[in-house]
């Protein structure tokens, strides 16, 4: 059992007069609305030390207890699943991730993972760090992205690359076709991103989300379409996704962040996560390697050039 307290102070003015499944859904990530709901009926939500209905609406100074159970995690197979390996050696692994491809089990994909495929390759030298769930895992990309991501064989790896991670130095440069003629040749988006308060599916910019900036460079301008680079100084949840369309340039095949027409027959986002680069955990040595563009994206730059 895990428990939050939450006092609504001025720190948190902005949940005043709002229901409580609602503002509880917001301040813990990853806990839907109607799971509030569920917990509210199972007693596992107080109030000033009391049960409440979901309709309640929380008052300043409100004290706020919620009791989540722990999750059952399911026991994770290793399958036989090939990896295109770009580096490795004793402590890391990089590898390009196809597209389609989820990076760890969550509800509805608990086979076909890159986790299932890592633990099948690596045998018992995973990092332990990020729980059962998520053998040798410090970093993920979506499921329709493609491109690099780095597994870290043990806990001594793993440390050194959330360091990196967190403070900023791993290079990660993606390319991307987005929609429309951008007015300039490079340029910088500084905005934070939170949890969408209308979806918690989606996220947004937020001025009470984390810190996310990103770098996009042209590479070619087509006649509707542009291929960019983009370089992330922080890593959020959907950023590209999220900053491109927020300056009127949503990534071409994004069915969640682009309510524009794709004209082509595509699998979500065209994005793909081409360059990484990082300091080894062990040697101190910069390390970089280069995904492949793959075959489909090629295919829409042939077809647009």
């Amino acid at each position: 059992m895990t428990e939050f307290i939450f006092r609504i102070t001025e720190e948190y003015e902005e949940y005043e007069d709002q229901r409580i499944d609602k503002c509880i859904s917001l301040l813990i990530d990853d806990v839907s609305r109607s799971y509030v709901q569920k917990l509210i009926k199972d007693n596992q939500i107080f109030v000033n030390d009391k049960n409440v209905k979901a309709n309640y609406i929380v008052k300043l100074n409100d004290e706020l207890k919620v009791q989540l159970p722990d999750a059952i995690e399911p026991d994770i197979l290793p399958e036989n699943i090939p990896l295109d390996i770009l580096y490795e050696d004793s402590d890391v692994l990089v590898v390009n991730k196809q597209k389609g491809m989820v990076v760890h089990p969550a509800a509805g994909h608990f086979t076909g993972t890159l986790v299932n495929a890592v633990m099948f390759h690596c045998k018992d030298q995973l990092s332990g760090i990020n729980g059962v769930m998520r053998p040798g895992i410090v970093h993920r990309i979506d499921m329709d992205t493609t491109g690099s991501v780095i597994i870290c064989k043990n806990d001594f790896a793993h440390a050194s690359i959330a360091q990196q991670l967190k403070d900023h130095t791993i290079i990660r440069k993606y390319r991307a076709l987005v929609f429309g003629t951008l007015k300039t040749g490079t340029g910088t988006v500084d905005a934070p991103i939170g949890r969408n308060e209308n979806d918690r599916k989606k996220m947004a910019i937020s001025k009470n989300g984390r810190e996310a900036i990103t770098h996009y460079t042209l590479l070619k301008q087509f006649q509707d379409y542009a291929y960019i680079e983009c370089s992330l100084e922080t890593g959020r949840t959907h950023q590209i996704r999220v900053h491109m369309a927020s300056i009127g340039h949503p990534l071409l095949g994004d069915e969640v962040y682009s309510n524009r027409k794709c004209p082509f027959n595509l699998k979500g986002q065209v994005l793909h996560a081409y360059i990484l680069g990082f300091k080894h955990p062990r040697s101190g040595e910069y390390i970089e390697t280069i995904a492949p563009i793959p075959e489909y994206f090629e295919h829409l730059l042939n077809i647009l050039s």
